[in-house]
């Protein structure tokens, strides 16, 4: 979102007060904001609020006086790289659909063609409306983007549909809005976080994984267009907007999960962390500590990415090998021997690097030896040039069939 320059319609509900922390979220990630307010949002809150938020004028009329003049819609269409109206009333809404320009804001709209997401928040009655619902459907259909308003307590004292959506969500959908979609058209299924081996019905076997690697290769893939199966083991992180989540929590499960599944897609990255092993037997109740000694005795789990491999067809196959010593010598034997078609190698060892960061050093190796080795980055920067080099395998593969 770095220098990118987004265009912010607020309109007059009582959850215009929360376009001041979604400014803040979109400065803070470099982009430019500029603001749109309608004459109700300024019932609700200053254009002043707003203006040293976003740094920038607050456009609020249609007309100005004559020394001030410009043609605000035209200049406000011509620089946006995307436009957000957050939130959204039912009369924005029907106004849009039914091509009404009769505001600055509505007036902007109709003269620009950028991509534009549309944050609904309104009574939950009022959103059920058949009318409302017409509208936004309308929208869709013509290529807006409109979020699913969250449920909750409402300003009417009443609980239900129509909060607008949380922040965070709201970033993350102007993320994917300004993100190419050069993976559309593709299925793409991901493993992510830990799995846990039960010893007894209060203990298991699991390992320092959080998630955080799978889960940005899902939210990276997402943003570019793909539609995302993403099979996760057990994680505190929220889940991403992926078109189907299958949630996990042992090695067996996740084989299932993964077997049911993986011939759906494209492409199938392994960012998983599972458990090599599992208990040979699982007590029945809890193991009391009435021995200085505990013998456990361990069983082999499915090998879920050697299996895929051997099945895998023409589809894309990324795999993962976090190791403590002989990265680059164990990631190429794991490469060949699971048939990958690249492998992704991290060294525990090295500070950025291991379990539960935000950040990741890879190394990226293919089926040829080529190997690419990248600095610290953040997990979703990682996700991306992965995603690239799979990106890569692709135009290649469709090169070759084009060629015969």
């Amino acid at each position: 979102m770095d220098n990118k320059k987004v265009v912010l319609g607020v309109t007059g509900g009582i959850a215009a007060y929360k376009a001041a922390e979604l400014i803040r979220a979109l400065i803070k990630r470099g982009a430019q904001v500029r603001v749109i307010m309608t004459k109700s949002a300024k019932e609700f809150i200053s254009p002043l609020t707003l203006q040293t938020l976003s740094q920038n004028q607050v456009y609020t009329d249609m007309f100005v006086p004559a020394e001030k003049y410009e043609m605000a819609h035209i200049t406000l269409a011509e620089f946006a790289d995307a436009f957000v109206i957050a939130p959204a009333t039912a009369n924005i809404i029907g106004k849009i659909a039914s091509g009404i320009g009769d505001d600055l804001l509505s007036t902007t709209i109709m003269a620009q063609e950028k991509p534009t997401l549309i944050c609904p928040a309104m009574n939950d009655k009022m959103l059920a409306n058949p009318i409302v619902q017409e509208n936004i459907s309308k929208l869709k259909k013509l290529g807006y983007v409109v979020m699913e308003s969250a449920q909750g307590e409402l300003a009417c004292k009443t609980s239900g549909k129509g909060r607008l959506p949380e922040i965070a969500d709201i970033i993350e959908e102007i993320e994917a809005l300004l993100t190419p979609k050069d993976l559309k058209s593709k299925r793409i299924l991901i493993t992510a976080g830990p799995t846990e081996e039960p010893l007894d019905p209060v203990r298991f076997i699991t390992n320092l994984s959080s998630g955080k690697m799978g889960y940005a290769l899902a939210i990276e893939a997402h943003r570019r267009g793909a539609e995302v199966i993403l099979i996760s083991g057990p994680t505190n992180l929220p889940l991403p907007p992926v078109e189907k989540a299958i949630k996990v929590r042992t090695a067996k499960e996740m084989y299932k999960a993964v077997m049911d599944n993986y011939k759906k897609a494209d492409v199938i990255i392994k960012a998983a962390a599972v458990a090599d092993y599992s208990p040979k037997i699982l007590a029945a109740e809890k193991i009391k500590k009435d021995k200085k000694i505990l013998s456990l005795e361990l069983k082999n789990n499915p090998d879920i990415i050697a299996e895929v491999g051997k099945n895998k067809g023409r589809r894309i196959l990324v795999g993962f090998a976090m190791e403590t010593q002989n990265l680059l010598d164990n990631a190429r034997k794991k490469l060949k021997k699971k048939n990958m078609d690249l492998i992704v190698a991290n060294n525990l060892r090295e500070d950025g690097a291991g379990f539960r960061t935000d950040t990741n050093i890879i190394t990226i190796i293919d089926r040829t030896g080529k190997t690419e080795s990248l600095g610290k980055m953040t997990k979703i920067e990682a996700a991306g040039a992965i995603l690239d080099r799979v990106k890569k395998i692709i135009n290649g593969n469709k090169k070759r069939n084009n060629n015969g």
